[in-house]
């Protein structure tokens, strides 16, 4: 624990409010240690009791965690306080976002007009138009498409799909090396996570499976475009993991296909292939503008109506103003030309590193999307070493588990003649990181 912050309280909510303070204000930093139950229940003159349900809570609610002998720490993304990403240095290019190139996004259409709302939106919150949309989008790839509704983005489905499901202390399966947000959101909602290994076809079947019968009550994965290695379904993968979870009927299933219309890869869904329980989200936040903060959601009658009643209950509705923009925007003719441009541009430019990676001998992962995974034996040694060299790329550890250290570059905006000398520089920076930490 930080020598400086002392936890203060003497009943479990005011030890728990303590903690959270110290976490919010900075003076308990992520991977701190708490005092052991007992000393800190000595140290307060309180029962060991009253610390043990105080710990229990903060673990509930995604700030701490427990690491078996290693003890009670914060954790590394607490879900207390605000969590925003590094600032790009000045002078440096910036290849570890993760987001889109600007060019390559149309310009939204709006309404041009707002006449004023009688009452609320409750008894129709889907314009009939964009609901069409939705249904021809997943029907597209076949999703089935019948039961179709609308959310604030990925992660605000997903949370409200795991937290109607699950209750707190259950645990969901998930990606391995994965989408960082995902696995901050997870312990946040007070839910254990069990990582499942993937490579370039995406979740392996032996992992999945191993993951269920620890007891996973609901798994998220990412059928394309995975994030971070760009692992994608192949039909034989796809069918071998349909397999598995014909065994745990009961699991909800939730793919995130978040890159639907610029993966540069063909659809081989889960959602497609019978589960009793299951969802996909699509949002179009990738290839028609980051501040559209909505997403489509198809899934089973049940799973339905737990995210329908809780979406009631809460804000409503995703707003309208919004819905008629993304309506104009995704039958626009130039809008859509320009997203199968983009398409092709990134597959270009993920191949082009990748390419020229393995023709220096380092091995790169990157089958779809726009990132490309890159396995190292020092994270910040190649990501200081490439800083230096004017380029910002991200350090693996805020997408791995249990899985070994890598580092992941976005590709979005890397046009294909800068590939080469990017890889250039990687090389050089391995060989220098190799050579101060002994190969």
């Amino acid at each position: 624990m930080a020598a400086q912050y002392a936890i203060s309280g003497t009943t479990a909510k005011g030890i728990t409010s303590s903690v959270e303070q110290g976490v919010a204000e900075g003076s308990l930093g992520p991977g701190d240690a708490l005092p052991p139950v007992r000393r800190l229940a000595e140290a307060l003159g309180v029962s060991a009791g009253t610390v043990a349900t105080a710990y229990k809570e903060l673990r509930q609610r995604g700030i701490v965690v427990t690491l078996g002998r290693g003890g009670t720490v914060v954790a590394s993304a607490p879900a207390v306080g605000a969590r925003r990403p590094a600032k790009v240095p000045p002078g440096v290019r910036d290849l570890a976002g993760g987001h889109p190139d600007p060019a390559l996004l149309p310009v939204l259409l709006p309404p041009g007009r707002v006449d004023p709302v009688g009452g609320s939106h409750r008894g129709s919150p889907r314009r009939p138009a964009l609901e069409e949309l939705a249904r021809e989008w997943f029907a597209r790839d076949g999703v089935p498409d019948s039961r179709v509704t609308f959310s604030h983005g990925a992660l605000d489905c997903m949370a409200r799909l795991l937290s109607t499901e699950l209750r707190p202390g259950d645990t969901v399966a998930v990606e391995d090396p994965g989408f960082h947000h995902l696995l901050d959101l997870v312990p946040a909602l007070g839910l254990r996570m069990v990582p499942v290994a993937v490579d370039e076809e995406g979740i392996r079947p032996e992992a999945l499976r191993g993951a269920l019968q620890a007891g996973a009550r609901a798994v998220v994965c990412s059928p394309r475009a995975q994030n971070p290695v760009g692992g994608t379904f192949s039909k034989a993968r796809r069918d071998a993991l349909l397999a598995v979870l014909g065994g745990f009927p009961e699991v909800l299933v939730v793919e995130d296909d978040h890159n639907a219309d610029i993966a540069g890869a063909s659809s081989y869904s889960l959602a497609a292939g019978g589960l009793e329980r299951w969802a996909q989200v699509r949002t179009v936040s990738k290839h028609l503008g980051i501040d559209l903060r909505w997403a489509a959601l198809a899934c089973d009658a049940t799973t339905l109506a737990r995210h329908e009643g809780r979406m009631l209950m809460t804000s409503g509705w995703v707003s309208h103003l919004l819905q008629e923009t993304l309506e104009r925007t995704m039958t626009d003719p130039a809008a859509r030309a320009l997203v199968g441009q983009a398409e092709r541009v990134y597959t270009e430019r993920r191949r082009a590193l990748t390419g020229e990676l393995t023709r220096l001998g380092i091995a790169a992962h990157g089958a779809s999307g726009m990132n490309v995974w890159v396995p190292v034996r020092d994270e910040s040694a190649v990501v200081n070493g490439l800083r230096s060299r004017g380029w910002w790329v991200a350090a693996g550890s805020r997408f791995r588990i249990a899985t070994p250290t890598a580092i992941r570059v976005t590709t979005a905006t890397l046009e294909v003649p800068d590939a080469a000398r990017f890889a250039a520089d990687f090389a050089a920076v391995l060989g220098e990181s190799e050579a101060t930490y002994g190969g």
